[in-house]
């Protein structure tokens, strides 16, 4: 059973929590990272012989040009993740459709492949934005990795598939959803798919998890993990203390927990898995 793997590439001053101590119009001047950490985790990816899924910023991508080229020479899918991380859910119709179809057209001319694929900035397309689905699919996409089935304060529609399916639209296109790993447990869906799950929970949870999804529920898991995850020297930012712990909690074990996920099981690109 292959699973898939994924990164979501952004700077560590990006991230939707710090949106009100960090201004988007600041964002060049803070210490960019992402390149050094991004860099680190294609090496990773390349010790043990893994491909994945790159959902790669479009702010990003114009300042980084090269390593965009450098995700594509290695082998890895490259796709969207919004420009500038505004979540879908501060966004009408109009602005996300100019958003993913500005990403697209970045990330497509820089690296000279298609993208297919989209996540949203924190897993923002909920129930108030499935909306989004049908615009992404108009405009090219072939799949979206962004509907977290859990309860989660800031996202998730708990009660969507768990697994892979087809969203068809009213306008006729149709768009594969691939959610991120879950497991089912006393009636909740409980997260394994990487991020703060990956670094917060028991790591032989994550594992069991993993385990029981391909060989009891014959699936296969999805995961993500941000460059910015296995930088522990990152500046800090002046941020309450939830947001301290899901942040910067345990950033030390992330390469340690992900590269033993690396060797223990099989990862492959996302539109690989879906056959596309």
């Amino acid at each position: 059973m292959v699973n898939a793997l994924s990164v979501d590439v952004e700077d560590y001053f990006q991230v939707a929590a710090f949106e009100d101590v960090v201004r988007r119009e600041d964002w060049d001047r803070y210490e960019p990272r992402v390149e050094r950490n991004t860099r680190q985790l294609l090496q990773l990816f390349q010790d043990y012989g893994v491909r994945g899924t790159f959902f790669t910023l479009g702010w990003v991508a114009e300042r980084s040009p090269e390593l965009v080229r450098e995700i594509v020479d290695a082998g890895h899918e490259l796709a969207a993740h919004g420009y500038d991380h505004r979540q879908v859910t501060v966004q009408t119709p109009a602005e996300f459709r100019h958003d993913v179809r500005r990403t697209k057209r970045i990330l497509e001319d820089i690296s000279g492949v298609a993208v297919l694929g989209y996540r949203a900035p924190s897993y923002s397309i909920v129930r108030s934005t499935l909306w989004a689905l049908e615009v992404l699919a108009e405009e090219g996409y072939r799949y979206d990795t962004s509907i977290f089935p859990i309860h989660h304060d800031r996202y998730g529609i708990p009660d969507f598939p768990r697994f892979p399916w087809i969203v068809k639209g009213a306008n006729g296109g149709s768009l594969h959803e691939f959610p991120p790993a879950t497991v089912r447990l006393m009636g909740l869906n409980f997260p394994i798919g990487g991020g703060g799950y990956l670094r917060h929970f028991p790591l032989a949870f994550i594992r069991w998890g993993i385990r029981h999804l391909n060989r009891v529920e014959r699936r296969s898991a999805l995961l993500y993990v941000h460059p910015w995850e296995i930088d522990p020297e990152q500046p800090r930012q002046p941020v309450g203390w939830l947001t301290r712990v899901r942040h910067y909690g345990n950033l030390t074990r992330t390469r340690r927990r992900l590269a033993r996920l690396l060797g223990e099981f099989r990862f492959v690109r996302v539109r690989e898995l879906l056959g596309l």
